[in-house]
């Protein structure tokens, strides 16, 4: 089914359990994000982000991550990474084992305040603390950059202003940018414009990218940004997810969707869209939310097929 005439790799990070899970409105235990976690890694995905170590009063979906951190399979294959809002919250997850932390930083003024009630440059340099102290330590500091595109209160964003925050992450020791279309505005013109400003500053071997998928177009950007230079994005099974305090915001681009477009291209994630069949309808289960991106349809009958039943496409 896939093609393989470019012979070349693109990372599919998963980012189901964390920022597909926090939006949602059923809770689940950290031994049934576990179990979705399992399911991925059966499918071949090696980066995950497994959760945030947030208050769970502000994000209850995201309570007991400590005991998914300490839970995780595979730990020697698979690169999880936890969000971390604060130093607080890097201290927790450091202590329950992560070796990967995110940082997540709105480039606009009212997001950034209606987010946790601070400027960005407040927000920012408390972030460069942050990673200074996981390069001192070790442990991998990865900065997002959010709303780099479109935000839902100021409109749509320079691309120099994500570039200064790149530049200024990237010197704090961030080894990954990744920008983030928070509110799946972006466009295919724009993410060549935000990429051809960020690689003024960061090579984009060191650059990831983000897409929600709320006006159809993100995988026309992840094209885009594959183009550009690109080669690791951000996914979620089934196109699970949204931002509870991006108001607008849908589920992000869904990993079938990914793995299937840059499989049938040539390039290698290591993972078979119609493994990613099951997994979906599981997380449908666990979650109560009707799910599958673009190609779901199609992707369950090829899978039925294989197991020799029949299917609705859900």
């Amino acid at each position: 089914m896939m093609a393989t005439a470019v012979n070349d790799s693109v990372v599919i990070n998963e980012v189901g359990p964390r920022d597909g899970l926090q939006s949602q409105g059923k809770t689940l235990t950290p031994r049934e994000r576990l179990e979705l976690i399992q399911r991925l890694v059966n499918t071949g995905l090696r980066h995950v982000e497994a959760g945030s170590f947030v208050s769970p009063k502000a994000v209850p979906q995201m309570a007991g991550t400590d005991e998914v951190f300490q839970g995780l399979p595979s730990k020697d294959q698979v690169r999880y990474a936890a969000l971390v809002p604060n130093m607080k919250g890097y201290e927790l997850a450091v202590a329950a084992g992560a070796r990967v932390v995110n940082v997540v930083l709105s480039v606009t003024e009212t997001m950034n305040y209606e987010n946790i009630r601070r400027t960005v440059d407040d927000s920012a340099a408390d972030f460069e603390r942050i990673l200074e102290r996981a390069s001192a330590e070790g442990v991998a500091g990865q900065a997002y950059l959010a709303v780099a595109f479109e935000c839902p209160f100021e409109g749509p964003v320079n691309p120099e202003v994500v570039r200064h925050y790149a530049e200024r992450m990237s010197a704090a020791g961030a080894g990954k940018i990744i920008i983030a279309d928070t509110i799946g505005a972006a466009n295919p013109t724009g993410v060549k414009a935000v990429l051809e400003a960020v690689s003024r500053v960061i090579p984009l071997s060191r650059v990831a990218c983000h897409f929600h998928d709320t006006r159809g177009l993100a995988l026309a950007n992840v094209l885009a940004s594959l183009n550009a230079g690109v080669r690791e994005f951000d996914a979620s099974i089934g196109g699970l997810g949204g931002c509870p305090f991006s108001p607008g915001a849908t589920g992000n681009v869904a990993t079938e969707d990914v793995a299937l477009l840059l499989g049938s291209m040539g390039y290698g994630t290591g993972i078979d869209p119609q493994a990613l069949v099951p997994v979906v309808r599981a997380v449908q289960s666990l979650t109560g939310t009707e799910l599958g991106g673009k190609s779901f349809r199609w992707l369950s009958q090829q899978y039925d097929k294989q197991q020799g039943g029949g299917s609705n496409g859900r």
